[in-house]
């Protein structure tokens, strides 16, 4: 009997993986192309005024979407450990999973609201609304994946 691609194997969640690093890749340019830092630099200054802890920095267009692309090109790159469910990986894609998950939940919610805090508001949908569906999806699927391969061994690849 012939065994199930890398990327279908029981251990895998590697094309739930790709789906997400493909979804968060489509939400960067939907944010950098709808005006995200127009909404986000403000509401990080509100944030500070109201609590001086607040961590998140302010961050200008060039800074912000390097750092981007340079995150999910790093993320696309642990596809092929993710295809075959490497447990090392485990914690960073759960992490990944929920932080997306989070993220589209942030977009969905301000653009109901129409504001982040109530001296930044923005015409609706707020920047990022459009690909938030797509986060929400794959980061679904990588979490399902993950529950589902949590007890299966770890998978080799062939020849080693």
């Amino acid at each position: 009997m012939r065994p199930a691609p890398p990327a279908l194997s029981a251990s895998g969640f590697g094309s739930a993986w790709f789906a997400l690093c493909v979804a968060f890749a489509l939400h960067i340019f939907d944010e950098a192309t709808t005006g995200f830092l127009a909404v986000y630099n403000p509401t990080v200054t509100a944030l500070r005024e109201s609590w001086g802890w607040f961590p998140m920095p302010t961050l200008d267009f060039r800074e912000w979407l390097l750092m981007l692309i340079v995150a999910c090109g790093l993320l696309f790159c642990l596809t092929p450990i993710a295809t075959r469910g490497m447990p090392g990986l485990r914690p960073l894609a759960w992490v990944y999973a929920a932080l997306m998950f989070l993220n589209g939940l942030g977009h969905t919610l301000f653009s109901i609201l129409g504001h982040t805090v109530s001296s930044v508001t923005f015409p609706r949908p707020a920047p990022g609304f459009y690909s938030a569906p797509f986060l929400f999806a794959a980061s679904v699927w990588l979490m399902v994946r993950l529950r589902r391969t949590a007890c299966v061994d770890f998978q080799l690849p062939s020849g080693v």
